[in-house]
């Protein structure tokens, strides 16, 4: 029987393409299936199955001296998988790799958007996925705990997933920096732009309380009011719109500019020195850009926004090397626990046998000595701590062994040295 081994087999997309990605996921009822399949074989001791849009990743243990055999055969039979495919797009990592690119994987280190928060969430069914199939067990219950304890300190202790990198996030968090809290804020969204309507939702769900909709077809308008609970109008009455608006978000794909300079200027007559955040996520543009030297207003458009995204992306880069030290130390905690877990029946074994031996020399010894009740419960203890201290340094050093050099090897020197014996 050979060393343990955490393992992943899997590919994400920063190995395969969404056309392969789609072909080797799992989902429902095929999900479960899949993994009690996978824990029949005889090369896999647990299992568990992630599988998202992004990525899918077997993650199990096994003693064999060829861990992924099993593993492969199973893809290649529940999914029809080439050897050229599993070559080509698939990774293959043990015990400190795999454990390092899980803990990533859970911290959304290794996610397409560094910092989003859906993966934890998905890591977390797929373990209890496997958990109420009874597919795990000590060593990947333990694993994927640790996983998500890491998760959850990488989220509150870096900034990794504070700054908005897509652009409705982006529109969001520059409203906030003007008006702090948006909770009563007033809403306009010119045009059916689809970064428009989601920067829409996000404002809503940050507390804008009034929207309003204005398209060149009063029906569109309509429709999208009745998505957003908010008020329809037409083209025509922009400039009533945007006296009563804060932010307004234009995406209509017109010809020329649909938001003037006049138009604006007019409307702040009559705000009463509020300011107007305006975003321009048209191309070609929809907002005059000299609206832009007017006091009390605040325009952004597609360009502005993507420096706002990519310095964001920059910053949760930053943080994400932060994360990484933490991620190492509970690597390192991890590896040393599956190890000492390996070598704790042997341990537990020469410390029964050592108790046996003193047992054994006391029970013939200690009559002859006609001693007191009490100086008999002294030597029982004398004995004890003189056992203690002979075996604190072997079984410190195998531990650390254990760690460093094949635990095969460890054990099998370990038993010689001490008489052990043999699984």
């Amino acid at each position: 029987m050979g060393d343990l081994k955490l393992c992943c087999l899997g590919l994400s997309h920063k190995t395969a393409p969404v056309s392969v990605r789609e072909k080797f996921a799992f989902k429902g009822e095929g999900l479960e299936e899949a993994l009690l399949k996978l824990n029949s074989m005889e090369g896999v001791d647990e299992c568990m199955i992630l599988s998202t849009c992004n990525r899918v990743e077997i993650y199990f243990t096994s003693r064999s001296s060829n861990p992924f055999k099993d593993p492969i055969s199973f893809l290649q039979e529940v999914k029809g998988a080439t050897l050229d495919e599993l070559n080509s797009f698939f990774y293959r990592k043990v015990d400190r790799d795999a454990v390092r690119h899980g803990f990533y994987v859970a911290s959304s280190l290794d996610s397409l958007v560094v910092g989003e928060p859906q993966i934890v969430g998905q890591f977390k069914d797929a373990f209890f996925i496997a958990k109420e199939l009874g597919t795990v067990g000590t060593v990947l219950c333990r694993f994927c705990e640790t996983a998500l304890k890491v998760s959850k300190r990488v989220r509150t202790e870096t900034g990794i997933s504070k700054n908005a990198v897509s652009i409705s996030f982006a529109a969001v968090e520059l409203a906030k920096k003007i008006f702090g809290d948006l909770r009563g804020t007033k809403v306009a969204i010119v045009g059916a732009g689809e970064m428009a309507e989601l920067a829409v939702k996000h404002l809503i769900t940050n507390g804008a309380s009034d929207v309003f909709v204005v398209n060149r077809t009063l029906e569109r308008a309509k429709a999208l009011a009745e998505e957003f609970g908010g008020k329809p109008y037409p083209l025509t009455e922009l400039g009533s719109v945007l006296k009563l608006s804060d932010i307004v978000i234009s995406s209509t794909g017109a010809p020329g500019y649909v938001i003037t300079k006049d138009l604006v200027e007019g409307a702040l007559t009559s705000r009463g020195g509020r300011p107007i955040f305006l975003i321009d996520i048209a191309v070609p543009r929809d907002i005059e850009p000299e609206v832009d030297s007017l006091d009390g207003v605040y325009l952004y458009d597609i360009d502005d926004l993507q420096q706002v995204v990519e310095a964001n992306i920059k910053e949760r880069l930053r943080e994400a090397e932060v994360a990484k030290e933490i991620i190492e130390d509970y690597v390192e905690r991890f590896i040393k626990w599956m190890r000492e877990l390996e070598i704790a029946p042997l341990i537990a074994e020469l410390k029964q046998k050592a108790e046996e031996i003193r047992r054994e020399v006391l029970e013939k010894r200690l009559h002859k000595l006609n001693l007191t009740p009490e100086q008999e419960a002294e030597v029982e203890n004398i004995t004890r701590i003189i056992i203690n201290k002979l075996l604190h340094q072997p079984i410190t050093s195998v531990k650390k062994k254990a760690v460093e050099e094949s635990q095969n090897q460890v054990v099998q020197i370990f038993r010689e040295i001490f008489g052990l014996g043999k699984e």
